[in-house]
């Protein structure tokens, strides 16, 4: 059952991964330099794109092209890209993969480059997976990359070719500009583009940077109240008779969190890393049974509280700009409070358990309204609540409907 609800998990999460992100105003130059103004899907790329997707207007059916297709393309107000045929080098940053040449490893490759900064000095981006290269051009200068390569000196030390300062020590010479000043660039976006600004101003020209004019939320912080249906069975694996084993009854308790969400900065607030200490109350329940020998009563009792901190991820789908669903996925860690179990084995044996809790898995589904109020149903997929007594064996199940305000 496990294993089916997280194949089911994902298999929405790939299919709805672009589905909810709006259309918008922009235009692409095609290979003919014709520049066709559509509206294209803004999934506000963390990876340099392949392909677009646009829409000559809101009715029509969307259409892909291809970086083969277009030499250009801009999302209006947010972001541009322009293709380039460059070498690039994506030496590795791994340590135990990486080589003892300082020297670029150049390919050759056609890419569409985001542009962070167009002037008489232009700088632009290329991001892939955890490599990120800078490159850069003038007006007498075609687009080359600003070389920033680690390598191997030894076995465990490390050390970095920073050819890019002298690039732009030699390039971009002005008398504003001094040789302290190229020495302390970083190779960072911010870094950089203070520098080519500075340039562009030096020499009187004019500028555009692209960085996105929408306000982000980066951190929200939600109150998280809730009810909670819980079922706990335990039984012990030395026994030749099960009269300690006690399967206790569905209850109804509550739970308290403080939820903490980190947004991602890409594709637009639609993923979320969520951390929610939480205390998870009310389970109490008695159960007995009779003695298979002696046919007498045996009675068993259970408490169970617990400070849960789950740990995962969010990813919303939004439905218009006031709400949107949202599916999580988190690693629950947790220590029980004041929580035992009793069982009878006769009337003269008894074993009563201090419950320590194993880790989880838990999946959620939810719903959220004017990015304010929430309701979330969510499933703790099972967990041994005695792991750390070796004869006992237990399984905690729990589902709950918990709802939320976000404070800020």
């Amino acid at each position: 059952m496990k294993n089916k609800l997280l194949v089911c998990l994902f298999l929405v999460l790939s299919m709805q991964t672009y589905a909810q992100i709006v259309f918008e105003k922009g235009y692409f130059i095609d290979n003919n330099d014709k520049k066709t103004n559509c509206l294209i899907k803004n999934i506000d790329w963390s990876n340099n794109p392949s392909e677009i997707q646009y829409k000559l207007d809101e009715q029509d059916q969307p259409v892909n092209i291809s970086i083969q297709q277009i030499k250009a393309f801009e999302v209006e107000n947010r972001s541009k890209y322009e293709r380039f045929t460059v070498d690039i080098d994506k030496s590795t940053t791994v340590i135990t993969n990486m080589s003892y040449d300082k020297n670029p490893e150049f390919k050759k490759e056609t890419l569409l480059l985001k542009v962070l900064l167009e002037g008489k000095a232009s700088l632009f981006e290329y991001v892939s997976g955890n490599t990120t290269r800078y490159f850069f051009k003038t007006d007498s200068l075609p687009v080359n990359q600003l070389v920033y390569k680690s390598y191997k000196t030894s076995e465990d030390q490390i050390a970095q070719n920073k050819q890019y300062k002298q690039q732009l020590w030699m390039a971009l010479k002005c008398d504003n500009i001094t040789i302290a000043e190229v020495e302390k660039l970083s190779y960072r976006k911010n870094s950089l583009l203070k520098f080519f600004a500075k340039y562009n101003q030096c020499n009187n020209s004019e500028f555009t940077v692209f960085k996105s004019t929408e306000k982000r939320d980066l951190f929200n912080l939600n109150i998280r109240p809730g009810i909670t249906s819980s079922q706990i069975s335990i039984s012990n694996s030395s026994m030749s008779t099960p009269d300690y084993d006690r399967d206790f009854d569905s209850k109804i308790g509550y739970r308290f969190g403080l939820e903490a969400e980190f947004f991602l900065p890409f594709n637009k607030n639609k993923w979320a890393v969520i951390f929610e200490p939480t205390y998870v109350g009310g389970y109490k329940a008695e159960k007995s049974r009779l003695d298979s020998r002696t046919n007498e009563e045996l009675k068993g009792s259970i408490q169970y509280n617990a400070i849960e901190l789950p740990l995962g991820i969010r990813y919303y789908m939004f439905l218009n700009n006031k709400s949107s669903i949202f599916l999580n996925g988190q690693l629950v860690m947790e220590q029980a409070i004041n929580s035992e179990v009793y069982s009878e084995y006769s009337s003269q044996r008894n074993t009563t358990l201090e419950l320590k809790p194993g880790t989880s898995f838990a999946l959620g589904l939810g719903y959220k309204f004017q990015q304010k109020y929430s309701v979330e149903f969510r499933a703790n997929l099972g967990k041994n609540v005695v792991e750390t007594n070796k004869d006992w064996n237990s399984n905690y199940k729990s589902f709950a409907i918990t709802f939320g305000y976000s404070i800020f």
